[in-house]
């Protein structure tokens, strides 16, 4: 089975009534980065920054799949897919995909502050506790904080997907500009044979790629004709 490498960004849940962060009237215009999305805004006030989660997994749970993310899922069938998004929410898990793998983050998840990466303190958040109420703390005694990779840390997930792009034997874009490094360097890891098909109704500059197949449709009508070009459809 060849093995399908699917990268998402922002535009893969704005069919499913997710803001973008930085087009016109995204999340950073209302909601500066300084105060909510830095290890520095989290320190300074934790609770601003929780209280900005909470809002954003309120809007999650309000939000459904849409056709894009059922139809990456649905490649499943006849693909080895995995899919490496930019994006918090768990929308491409919702859809049915199996093997997501989050750069920067799970937004229903809450985490220890001092040892953000230590599974034992993660907390999956549900519909029916969706807030980290000022003070409350993770089972090491720290602050409970977003599973989010804020602005200056590091990404822990980024060598993984790596590794997976290597191994590609179509490497799939949608919906992301290739402004936001690390993430935006995976292309390069896939190899020159490999080819490169970008969703994006914008135009986007695959850094190091001269050979991409630009569909310039929205997540879901890109997913259709791309699904009809890899089904043979």
């Amino acid at each position: 089975m060849k093995k399908l490498f699917v990268l998402t960004g922002a535009g893969m849940s704005v069919e499913s009534g997710l803001s973008t962060f930085r087009d016109a009237d995204g999340l950073w215009e209302n909601y500066p980065v300084a105060r909510v999305a830095t290890h520095e805004a989290w320190l300074q006030d934790p609770v601003y920054v929780n209280d900005f989660y909470n809002m954003l997994r309120k809007k999650l749970l309000a939000a459904e799949p849409n056709e894009g993310h059922r139809l990456v899922a649905a490649l499943e069938r006849e693909y080895d897919v995995t899919v490496v998004t930019q994006n918090v929410d768990n929308l491409h898990e919702t859809a049915g995909s199996s093997h997501v793998i989050h750069l920067h983050g799970e937004l229903m998840k809450t985490c220890s502050s001092r040892d953000v990466d230590n599974p034992r303190y993660w907390r999956t958040m549900t519909a029916g506790d969706t807030d980290v109420a000022p003070g409350e703390k993770a089972g090491d005694g720290s602050l409970l904080r977003p599973y989010i990779v804020f602005f200056g840390e590091a990404v822990p997930n980024i060598s993984v997907a790596a590794d997976y792009a290597q191994q590609a034997d179509i490497f799939v874009i949608i919906g992301t500009s290739l402004n936001v490094y690390p993430a935006a360097g995976l292309v390069q890891y896939a190899r020159p044979s490999t080819p490169v098909y970008l969703i994006d109704p914008k135009p986007v500059m695959a850094a190091g790629r001269h050979d991409v197949r630009h569909i310039m449709k929205g997540a879901s009508d890109g997913m259709r004709e791309l699904s009809g070009i890899l089904l043979g459809k």
